[in-house]
């Protein structure tokens, strides 16, 4: 697969279409009007954070290095090969957050139990199907893409260095 999940910071609005979509597919219906009935209650994978003007859609990076599974200790979490998302074993995870303390985006939960983690998946069942992940699908200005790691690449070489004035506006130069 060895996809990322690309954000345009430039596009996103912060609407947080992506975090409510997100909800819906890990949800056990699939279906919005189910969902908000369902017990517990589904929870988002993302989170849409503002900083002034700015809005970030923040999940899991899927590190290649990850943090997150060297310190586990139950080995809950993996990832099958390179380039693939880092997965969570529920069954294996007791909770014990050690994962939250060394994430670097600081992407993990606990789910509504407070007993397992919950992050982005890059929603693999729906990779699986050839689908995109849900929050891409739902984006509606396509600030999140998933992308090759050559095409992520070949953006990082056009983009320019980013920096942020003391009123929040982004300035690139």
């Amino acid at each position: 697969m060895k996809a990322i999940l690309y954000v345009d910071l430039d596009k996103c609005l912060g609407c947080k279409t992506c975090e409510l979509q997100c909800a819906i597919e890990h949800s056990q219906s699939k279906d919005l009007f189910k969902a908000i009935k369902e017990e517990p209650l589904p929870q988002t994978r993302v989170k849409v954070e503002a900083y002034g003007d700015l809005s970030v859609p923040l999940q899991c990076r899927h590190c290649e290095d990850a943090p997150c599974i060297k310190i586990c200790p139950t080995k809950a979490l993996e990832k099958l090969a390179p380039g693939e998302p880092v997965i969570i074993k529920e069954d294996l995870c007791i909770g014990c957050k050690w994962c939250i303390l060394v994430c670097p985006f600081g992407v993990f939960n606990l789910n509504r139990e407070g007993k397992v983690i919950i992050k982005c998946d890059l929603c693999l069942e729906r990779l699986e199907k050839g689908e995109e992940p849900a929050c891409v699908e739902a984006c509606p200005t396509k600030a999140l893409k998933l992308l090759s790691p050559e095409e992520v690449a070949k953006l990082k070489k056009a983009e320019f260095l980013v920096g942020f004035k003391k009123d929040g506006k982004i300035i690139k130069g």
